[in-house]
C-alpha cells in the first residue's frame, strides 16, 4: 500500500495481470440447475427474470439486466448482497461507513451516499417485490434465495420513485410441496462460523406448505480497537455477529387461487466499525495504525440492527389471459449505533445515533396476456415513517474553546411519507419482428417533517446508560426548527408539509431480427423523491424531486448456441440534484448549519457489455464490462460538485467455470478477476480517492452422485487488496498541500475498507 500526501490521498494497488482472469456471469454450473433456468449441456442456459413484473426470458426483455441464480451464487460462494456488484457492470453495492449492515448503492453513478433518515435512496432494493425503504439493514445475507436480479437504468414506470439508478431484486425460492431439509455449515479464517438451515413441509398435501430458514453468522474482527476510552468493551473491529430467520406459509387454495404469507427477522449485533486514520491526530496519541482494519474510539463499540417484516401475496388467475395480484407488507427497523468520526480515544467528534423506521405497502396488479400483447398495470400505496436522532459531540472543543463540560449539536426528527401511484405498461407486437412498449406512472406524495436542532453545552447521548454512569435529562433538549407556527407565537406547533407529484413515462421499440437476436431502443424517466433537510437549522422549504431522463439502445443476441452477447449503450440527464451546502460561514467550529437545495445538473454516457461463451461441454467463459463518462452541466453545490461518488469509469469482470463429472461426484471450478478503476469517495471532495485495483476469487465445489452431500471451498481477494468503501473528511487543506484541523479541532480524515483475503469451507447435507 502506498500513501501519497498532497492534493489528494490515494491508495495504489498492483493489478494482478498474471493472476487467473476468467469468471462467469451466466456460468454453466455442474450442480443441480436453477428452477428458473433451462439448460442443455454445452449450450447457453435460458434464464427467466421478472424485471417487467411478469416471468420472461432474460433475452426477450429490453432492459439491461444481470441475473444470478441460486446455483451460481452457491458455486461462487456469494453469501451477501454486496458481492453481486462484481458481476453487474457499472454497479456499486458496498457496505457503508460505520456499520456492517448499511448499504451504499449506485448504478450508473446514480444513488445516495448519506444514509440519514429523510434522504431517499437512488437504487431500489426489493425482496419478493416488497420495497426496502431504508439503507440500514439492506446489506442482505443470502438465505433461501432463488436469484438476484440487477436492473440498470431508471425503473420509474413499473417500480416508481427512488429507482433513478435502477433496482436490485432479491427473489426467494418457491416451494415444491415435497418435505425437504437442508443443513449447511461454513468455517473460515478470522474465526468464521456460519450455520444455515432451510426447508419446507406440506401441512396439507398439494395444498398448504410451510417453509422455514434460519442463519447464524459469526466472524472475528479483521482488526481491533487499539485504544478505547471505556473499559470492558469488545475491541473487535469489522467482526460479524448476526442471526436471521424466515417463515413462509403457502396455500394453493384452488388451481387458480394462491396465497403466501411471509415473516422475516434479522438481528445484527456486530460491533460498530472503527475507521482507519489516514493522518495522525494533532491533539492526542493516535498515529496512523499499521493495519487498515485497526482503529481507536472513545465511544462504546456495540452496535445493533433489528429488522422485522411481514409480507403477503394473493394471486388469482381469472382466466388464461388475466391475472390479478395483491401484494402487501409491513416492515420495522431499529438501529442504535456508535460512529466515532475522529477515531481517537478522545471525544473530538463522536456521533452516537438511533435510526428507526416503519412502513406499510399495498399493491394491486392486473396483468393481461393477449395474442400479440401483454399489459401490466397496478395501483400502489406507501405509508412510511423514518425517524432518528444523533448527537455530534465536540467535547474537546467545548472544554477548550467555551469552558463548558462539553459541546453537542443535537439533531432529531422524523420524515413521514404517504404516497400513491397508478401505473401501466403495454408491450404490443406490431409484426412478428417489430414491437413497441409504452408505459407511464403517476405518483402523488405528501411528506411531513419535524427537525429538532440546537447546541447543548455538555456531552449528550441519545439515552440514559449509553455510556456508563450517564443520565440523560428529561424532555427535549433542543428546540424544533422545521415546522409551522400557526398562531404566530414563535413556537412551532406542526410539522412542515409539502406535496409533490410526478408523471414518469417510458417508451421503447424492439426489433427481433432473428429468433436469437433482438435490438431495442428506449426512453425512460425516473425520479428520486422530494424531501426536507433532516439537519435543518432554519425553517426551510423542502426540495423538489431529482429527475433522470435516460436513453438506451441495445442488443441481446444468442449469436450461436454457445455464445451470448448482450450490449447496452446509454445516456442520461440528471436534473435538480439535491445537495447540502454550508450556509452562514464554514469557519464556525460548531457549523452544521447546512441548507438542502436542488443545486446541480449532470449527465453521463456509457456502455455495458456482457458476454458468455460455452467453449465446451465442461468449460464456460464470460466477461462483463462497464464504462461511464460523466459531465457536470450546472454546479451550484457548496462545496462544488467535482465528480461521481463510488463510481469508477471502468469496471471489468472476467471469469471461467469448469464442470467435471467423476466417480467421486460432480465438481465445479470457478475463478474470476474483478477490476475497478479509480474513484472518488465523495462527489464534492478529492481528499480521499481510491486508486484502481483488481481482485481474484477462486472456488471449488463438489456434489455427491446421490445429490445429498455437497461442499465448497471459496477463496476471495487472494492478493489481499486494500480498497476503500467509505470515509469521512473533516480537515482543512493548506496552500502548501499540508492538512490542518477541521470540525472538532483535529485532522479527521478517515477510511473504511472492504474485506481482506478470506478463505471459507462450506459443507451441506440435503435430507
Amino acid at each position: 500500500m502506498k500513501h501519497t500526501i498532497g492534493n489528494t490521498i490515494k491508495f495504489s494497488r498492483n493489478l494482478c495481470a498474471t493472476a487467473v482472469t476468467l469468471a462467469c456471469i451466466g456460468a454453466q454450473p455442474v450442480l443441480a440447475q436453477d428452477s428458473d433456468a433451462e439448460t442443455e449441456r454445452g449450450t447457453l442456459e435460458k434464464i427467466e427474470v421478472t424485471a417487467r413484473k411478469t416471468v420472461e426470458s432474460l433475452q426477450e426483455v429490453p432492459v439491461a439486466i444481470t441475473s444470478l441464480g441460486a446455483v451460481e451464487l452457491g458455486n461462487k460462494g456469494i453469501s451477501v448482497l454486496t458481492e453481486v456488484q462484481q458481476f453487474s457492470p457499472n454497479t456499486t453495492l458496498q457496505t457503508s461507513r460505520g456499520t456492517n449492515s448499511t448499504l451504499t448503492a449506485f448504478i450508473r453513478g446514480l444513488g445516495q451516499q448519506d444514509p440519514l433518515w429523510g434522504y431517499e435512496p437512488g437504487v431500489g432494493i426489493y425482496v419478493d417485490d416488497v420495497y426496502i425503504a431504508r439503507p440500514q439493514g439492506a446489506v442482505l445475507d443470502l438465505l433461501d434465495v432463488q436469484r438476484i436480479e440487477v436492473l440498470r437504468g431508471p425503473q420509474g414506470t413499473l417500480y416508481g420513485k427512488n429507482t433513478i439508478g435502477g433496482a436490485v431484486k432479491y427473489v426467494t425460492k418457491d416451494m415444491t410441496g415435497d418435505p425437504t431439509f437442508n443443513l449447511e455449515g461454513t468455517v473460515g479464517n478470522y474465526g468464521r462460523k456460519d450455520v444455515k438451515a432451510t426447508g419446507q413441509y406440506p401441512l396439507i398435501e398439494d395444498k398448504v406448505y410451510l417453509g422455514f430458514g434460519y442463519a447464524n453468522l459469526n466472524r472475528d474482527g479483521y482488526g481491533e480497537f487499539l485504544q478505547s476510552a471505556l473499559d470492558g468493551q469488545n475491541r473487535e473491529n469489522y467482526n460479524k455477529d448476526l442471526w436471521a430467520a424466515r417463515l413462509t406459509l403457502e396455500a394453493h387454495i384452488t388451481d387458480d387461487l394462491f396465497f403466501r404469507l411471509g415473516w422475516d427477522k434479522t438481528e445484527d449485533t456486530s460491533n460498530a466499525k472503527g475507521g482507519y486514520r489516514l493522518l495522525p491526530s494533532l491533539v492526542t496519541d493516535a498515529p496512523v495504525p499499521d493495519s487498515v482494519y485497526d482503529s481507536y474510539t472513545s465511544l462504546p463499540t456495540w452496535n445493533k440492527v433489528e429488522l422485522e417484516g411481514y409480507s403477503w401475496l394473493l394471486r388469482y388467475d381469472v382466466s388464461d389471459a388475466l391475472e390479478l395480484k395483491y401484494i402487501g407488507s409491513h416492515r420495522e427497523g431499529y438501529s442504535p449505533t456508535n460512529i466515532d468520526f475522529d477515531n481517537t480515544a478522545l471525544d473530538i467528534f463522536d456521533v452516537p445515533a438511533i435510526y428507526e423506521d416503519e412502513n406499510d405497502t399495498h399493491e394491486l396488479q392486473a396483468n393481461l396476456l393477449g395474442d400479440n400483447y401483454t399489459f401490466v398495470s397496478g395501483l400502489y400505496y406507501y405509508d412510511g415513517t423514518s425517524c432518528g436522532q444523533f448527537e455530534a459531540i465536540l467535547g474537546l472543543l467545548g472544554r477548550s474553546a467555551f469552558a463548558t463540560p462539553g459541546l453537542t449539536r443535537e439533531v432529531a426528527g422524523c420524515n413521514n411519507s404517504e404516497s400513491w401511484a397508478v401505473y401501466g405498461q403495454l408491450n404490443y407486437d406490431i409484426t412478428d419482428q417489430l414491437s413497441v412498449s409504452v408505459g407511464a406512472r403517476y405518483t402523488d406524495e405528501e411528506k411531513q417533517a419535524t427537525v429538532f436542532n440546537g447546541l447543548v453545552f455538555d456531552n449528550v447521548y441519545p439515552e440514559t446508560g449509553w455510556v456508563p454512569g450517564y443520565v440523560r435529562p428529561d424532555g427535549q433538549l433542543v428546540p424544533q426548527v422545521l415546522g409551522s407556527d400557526s398562531d404566530g407565537d414563535g413556537v412551532l406547533d406542526a410539522p412542515a408539509v409539502q406535496d409533490w407529484s410526478r408523471f414518469t413515462p417510458r417508451i421503447g421499440i424492439e426489433y427481433q431480427m432473428t429468433a436469437d437476436t433482438m435490438f431495442f431502443a428506449s426512453y425512460s424517466q425516473g425520479f428520486k423523491s422530494g424531501t426536507f433537510n433532516p439537519r435543518a437549522t432554519t425553517n426551510e422549504p423542502g426540495v423538489n424531486p431529482e429527475v433522470v431522463d435516460s436513453y438506451e439502445i441495445g442488443m441481446k443476441s444468442d449469436v450461436t448456441r454457445n455464445f451470448r452477447a448482450n450490449v447496452t449503450l446509454f445516456s442520461y440527464d440528471h436534473k435538480d440534484r439535491q445537495y447540502i451546502g454550508i450556509e452562514g460561514g464554514s469557519d464556525d467550529p460548531t457549523a452544521l448549519e447546512q441548507r438542502l437545495r436542488n443545486a446541480a445538473q449532470t449527465a453521463a454516457t456509457g456502455a455495458e457489455v456482457e458476454l458468455t461463451y460455452v467453449a465446451t461441454d465442461n468449460l464456460t467463459l464470460s466477461a462483463a464490462y462497464g464504462f461511464i463518462d460523466f459531465e457536470i452541466k450546472e454546479n451550484d453545490a457548496v462545496p462544488p460538485l467535482i465528480g461521481l461518488a463510488s463510481t469508477p469509469e471502468n469496471t471489468l469482470n472476467l471469469a471461467a467455470s469448469y464442470a467435471l463429472d467423476t466417480d467421486m461426484g460432480y465438481f465445479n471450478f470457478n475463478a474470476n478477476y474483478y477490476y475497478r478503476d479509480d474513484y472518488l469517495l465523495f462527489e464534492t471532495s478529492d481528499l480521499i480517492e481510491q486508486d484502481a485495483y483488481g481482485m481474484v476469487n477462486v472456488s471449488v465445489n463438489w456434489e455427491s452422485i446421490e445429490g445429498d452431500w455437497y461442499a465448497g471451498l471459496h477463496a476471495k481477494n487472494l492478493t489481499d487488496e486494500e480498497y476503500l468503501v467509505g470515509g469521512y473528511d473533516f480537515v482543512t487543506r493548506n496552500e502548501d498541500g499540508s492538512y490542518g484541523p477541521g470540525l472538532g479541532g483535529d485532522t479527521t480524515l478517515i477510511g473504511y475498507y472492504g474485506d481482506p483475503m478470506t478463505i471459507a469451507l462450506t459443507v451441506g447435507y440435503r435430507f
